[in-house]
C-alpha cells in the first residue's frame, strides 16, 4: 500500500477568488499526480475552473505536465493563463513601489553597449472599448523571478552581448503608472530592439503575473487575450 502524501496546493487570481482562498493543503494518495491535486481541489471547491486547459500547473516553481508525480512536501500550483546560454540577466523584480525606467537602463549600460532599448508599458484609461479605472496586478513570487532569469537566458542564446533588466509592478496601478519595464543593452540597435521585444513578448507568455482591470461598468480578470469576470 502506498503511503499517502501531503502537498501544498497555491491558487492564483481568478483561481484564487474562485475558491475563496490561496493556500491549501492536500493529502493525496500515493503515487498522486498534479491532475490528482486538482481534481482534489475542485472537489473541495466545486466553483473552480473546470477547463483544464485554461490552467497550467507548477510544481516547485517549474511548470509541470498535468501527469506529473507529486511527493512529500511538495508545492504545486495552478495559474490561470498569464496577462515560461550565458545569463544575460543583471536585474529582476517585483515590486509594489513606482517603477523607474532609468534604472534598468543604468543597471544594463556598459562600456560596450552601442544601443539601450526600453520597454515601459503604462496603464491606459481604456480596454476593449470600455473605460478603465485602474489595474490591479497579482504574481507568484519566486517563480517569477525565475522565469524573468528564463527569459534572460534564452536572450543570451540568440544575443550573447546582449545585458537584460526586467522589473515589474505589483499591487493596484492608476492611469498613467508604468506596469511593467524591460530594458536591454547590446552593441548594435537592431538586436537591442529585436532582443527588448523578445522579452517583452516572452515574459507576457511565461511570466505568472495576472491583471485585473477595474472598469466603469464591472472588474474582469486578464487571461492570455480573454478578460474573465
Amino acid at each position: 500500500m502506498k503511503v499517502a502524501v501531503k502537498v501544498t496546493a497555491l491558487l492564483f487570481a481568478r483561481l484564487r477568488e474562485q475558491a475563496g482562498g490561496d493556500r491549501f493543503a492536500l493529502e493525496l494518495p500515493g503515487g498522486a499526480t498534479v491532475a490528482d491535486a486538482y481534481a482534489e481541489l475542485r472537489r473541495l471547491h466545486p466553483t473552480l475552473e473546470a477547463r483544464r486547459e485554461v490552467v497550467r500547473a507548477a510544481v516547485n516553481q517549474d511548470f509541470a505536465g498535468w501527469d506529473h508525480p507529486l511527493a512529500e512536501g511538495d508545492e504545486v500550483a495552478f495559474i490561470p493563463p498569464v496577462s515560461g546560454g550565458a545569463d544575460a540577466g543583471v536585474l529582476f523584480e517585483l515590486t509594489d513601489k513606482p517603477l523607474d525606467a532609468r534604472r534598468l537602463e543604468t543597471a544594463v549600460a556598459r562600456a560596450g553597449a552601442g544601443a539601450i532599448c526600453t520597454f515601459t508599458g503604462v496603464v491606459r484609461d481604456n480596454s476593449r472599448g470600455r473605460d478603465t479605472i485602474r489595474l490591479e496586478y497579482e504574481a507568484y513570487p519566486g517563480m517569477a523571478e525565475a522565469q524573468m532569469r528564463a527569459i534572460a537566458a534564452e536572450i543570451a542564446e540568440r544575443w550573447p552581448e546582449a545585458r537584460v533588466a526586467i522589473a515589474h509592478r505589483t499591487g493596484v496601478l492608476e492611469i498613467g503608472e508604468a506596469s511593467v519595464v524591460v530594458s536591454v543593452s547590446c552593441p548594435h540597435r537592431g538586436d537591442a530592439i529585436a532582443a527588448c521585444k523578445w522579452g517583452i513578448d516572452r515574459l507576457k507568455e511565461t511570466v505568472p503575473v495576472w491583471k485585473k482591470e477595474y472598469l466603469a461598468d464591472g472588474e474582469v480578470w486578464i487571461e492570455g487575450d480573454e478578460a474573465r469576470p
